[in-house]
């Protein structure tokens, strides 16, 4: 997507919002974590500062609430709604970056992928294999070597949300603006992917409903968090 069109402008001011709506837990660089048994990659939503942004309140709420040593890291890439395919592109290889790093680093710990809107998509293309059409050169997924090191993914608001996937969570019937191809399938992953799209929600329902897409902390936060803790054993 190269330009910002009429339709997607009041989802960008709407966007602009998340970063002081709700308040954002420290950012941890890689640089001053120690090796932990849970290791926790979060991507930010679409024009959000730099950081972890309104999804590390989740990654927060795992850390404080988990017996594990559990560290956190922030998805270093653009986060730009324009040009959309250069950011997410950018994103994928982020995340690619950075989780092979840290299990280089620290070969025994479990990871957890979180992301929100465009960090969503990221993690999901990394997992699983992104790019086509409207965003860009298809890429490959991680390899398994790495992937089955991941105990949790949870994503918010994904453009690349598919319908009748089933992992999903919410009361969305619909796909999202960039619905996921069969060979870009997340379903041999289901047992450890969670996806919240709700009805209406502009990206992941390809619907007009902006607010929808702002609000998936407030009302599935405490409840993803819950799960995160389930999935990486407490």
């Amino acid at each position: 997507m190269p330009l910002i069109t009429p339709t997607l402008l009041p989802l960008l001011l709407a966007l602009s919002t998340l970063s002081v709506a709700v308040p954002h837990s420290p950012l941890i660089s890689r640089a001053d974590t120690s090796c932990s048994d849970i290791h926790i990659l979060v991507a930010r939503a679409s024009t959000e500062a730099a950081g972890d942004g309104v999804i590390g309140s989740v990654a927060a709420a795992v850390i404080s609430s988990s017996s594990k040593t559990v560290t956190q890291e922030a998805i270093d890439y653009p986060a730009l709604l324009s040009p959309y395919d250069t950011s997410s592109q950018a994103g994928t290889a982020a995340v690619k970056k950075q989780f092979a790093a840290y299990a280089a680093s620290c070969p025994d710990a479990k990871i957890v992928l979180m992301g929100y809107s465009q960090g969503a998509h990221i993690i999901g293309d990394a997992m699983c294999g992104g790019g086509g059409l409207l965003i860009g050169a298809k890429t490959e997924p991680m390899a398994s070597s790495l992937t089955s090191k991941v105990v949790a993914v949870l994503q918010m608001g994904d453009p690349r949300h598919t319908k009748d996937e089933t992992y999903h969570v919410g009361t969305s019937t619909g796909s999202g603006l960039f619905p996921r191809t069969s060979d870009q399938s997340c379903e041999s992953y289901a047992s450890v992917f969670r996806s919240y799209c709700d009805s209406g929600d502009t990206f992941c329902d390809s619907g007009l409903n902006t607010l929808a897409h702002l609000m998936y902390v407030t009302v599935y936060g405490t409840a993803a968090a819950r799960w995160v803790v389930e999935k990486i054993g407490g």
